[in-house]
């Protein structure tokens, strides 16, 4: 082979390598996959039975009848029903006995 070639070739490569080098975008990174309701609680805090969830919610700005600040008070979740992703072991592995 021709060396000219061959230098024409190492730097059209050398030239590839360095522009991919500097161009390269940062990726930002994922935040972990989890299981979360229509009411943003995770599948934890709804009880598996009933339906219901557990979680309170903040209620701020709390004053009593002198129309004095008394703090926050918190307030049950008014999710009824845990309509996330299910987990796969409930379609692997029913339960076949009753919670004892």
């Amino acid at each position: 082979m021709d060396p000219v070639t061959l230098a024409v070739g190492g730097g059209l490569l050398l030239l590839g390598y360095l522009g991919g080098l500097l161009s390269r975008r940062k990726r930002a990174p994922e935040p972990p996959l989890t299981a979360d309701c229509g009411c943003g609680h995770s599948l934890a805090m709804h009880d598996p039975t009933a339906g219901t969830c557990h979680a309170e919610l903040p209620r701020p700005k709390s004053y009593n009848d002198a129309g004095e600040y008394v703090g926050t008070t918190y307030a049950q979740c008014p999710c009824r029903q845990y309509v996330g992703p299910r987990p796969i072991e409930e379609f692997l592995a029913p339960k076949y006995l009753p919670p004892a």
